[in-house]
């Protein structure tokens, strides 16, 4: 929609609490407590220069969002891609993947990781539609990828360079 807008923010940021709630909050309910006490991460890792935290609002309401963070010298990691619930299947996540890879190219980065879980068909099927590359075999049983010796993240990579990212114009602002 054309009154969608990115900024840029941070993961702390009390305009998003309720965007970052619900991606928890979600997680909870697919996983239980599969993945367990997560250390707690630093906001700092996905601030500038080595990261970015993007929110794409409608009138003013936080949507989607999305970041990345360094992985190494030449990879960003992709983390936090969620889209509303009642808002899904309109193209946002893929929209907010879309930014973030941009923004990676243009900080340098070469090369996209990111890991989803195995009980997010969804994310796969995204992933694999904007030419990730499957680091796991698609057509195994998903759930094979909780047991031993696996720990239940599905990675995905992708190259970056100018001609693999579509030719389309993000509005952005800074958020303060």
């Amino acid at each position: 929609m054309s009154q969608d807008t990115f900024i840029h923010t941070r993961a702390d940021d009390p305009l998003i609490a309720a965007v970052i709630a619900g991606l928890f909050g979600e997680y909870r309910a697919r996983y239980g407590d599969y993945f367990g006490e997560q250390e707690a991460e630093s906001v700092d890792v996905y601030a500038p220069p080595d990261g970015v935290f993007i929110v794409l609002l409608r009138q003013g309401r936080p949507i989607a969002m999305g970041a990345f963070k360094r992985y190494d010298e030449q990879t960003a990691e992709l983390k936090r891609i969620w889209t509303d619930t009642s808002l899904r299947r309109q193209g946002l996540a893929q929209k907010v993947v879309r930014q973030l890879e941009q923004l990676a190219l243009n900080l340098g980065y070469r090369r996209l990781f990111l890991t989803t879980g195995f009980r997010q068909p969804e994310a796969v099927r995204l992933y694999l539609s904007l030419h990730y590359q499957p680091q796991f075999d698609t057509q195994r049983d998903p759930e094979s990828y909780s047991l031993p010796p696996y720990d239940g993240r599905l990675p995905f990579i992708k190259l970056l360079s100018p001609d693999s990212l579509p030719q389309t114009a993000h509005r952005e602002q800074a958020y303060e």
